[in-house]
């Protein structure tokens, strides 16, 4: 009896909790998104910009990087054999940062090796500047959104602080934790625009370092080609 009273006990108390709990609004990702103020328009903003850009950035760097592996060999037997202009017409169809590269080298073909060096140099550096294109952007977005998501936080502190002040006599823990945990979602808000952006940031330079490897090795092997010829 003791123990069918207890059970009984129980399941009134488990009863009466999901009623209470029934009673309370759920509050969901999107509820908390839009509590977040005035102050998350920017950071909406940043969020769609640093995936634009990252998107973009990864695109244009995996078709810079589909060059073929054995472009160079195609390119030394085609100037060996004296069809320097078939060579030209090679790298220009595959309109990589390698094959343009390598275009300009033979289009300076019969004059200094130091002047065909210094114009594959020039091109590299356009090449590079074209692949690191927005990647200071992505950078940006990384360092500004969390402060954005701070300064979110202190203007929603100061406006529930503010209607504390303008509540006359006992001031209701409701108000209180309601302008808080409001505040903090921009702070939230913030820090995951700028991981975001952060991460993206960093893979993208990771890939444009990569590409700027290639470009090296190739305009050497290039140029060796042609102290060999």
């Amino acid at each position: 009896m003791m123990l069918a009273q207890a059970m009984t006990e129980g399941t009134m108390a488990l009863d009466s909790l999901s009623t209470m709990g029934a009673g309370k609004p759920s509050i969901g990702l999107l509820d908390l998104i839009l509590k977040g103020g005035y102050m998350m328009i920017p950071l909406y903003v940043l969020f769609v910009l640093a995936i634009f850009i990252f998107v973009e950035r990864l695109i244009t760097l995996r078709k810079a990087a589909k060059s073929p592996k054995h472009l160079m060999d195609q390119v030394k037997v085609l100037v060996q054999s004296g069809k320097v202009e078939q060579a030209k017409a090679l790298c220009v169809g595959e309109n990589t940062p390698v094959a343009n590269m390598i275009s300009k080298g033979l289009e300076r073909i019969g004059s200094p090796l130091k002047n065909i060096e210094v114009s594959i140099e020039n091109v590299g550096k356009i090449e590079i500047y074209k692949l690191e294109k927005n990647l200071g952007v992505l950078a940006t977005v990384a360092g500004a959104a969390p402060m954005i998501g701070f300064l979110g936080t202190v203007a929603g502190m100061i406006r529930a602080f503010i209607g504390v002040a303008q509540e006359e006599g006992m001031v209701s823990p409701k108000l209180l934790s309601t302008g808080i945990y409001e505040a903090m979602i921009t702070t939230a808000a913030g820090l995951v625009v700028g991981i975001v952006a952060y991460l993206g940031y960093n893979y993208l330079v990771s890939q444009v370092s990569k590409l700027v490897h290639s470009m090296e090795y190739t305009s050497v092997e290039f140029i060796d080609m042609l102290q060999e010829k």
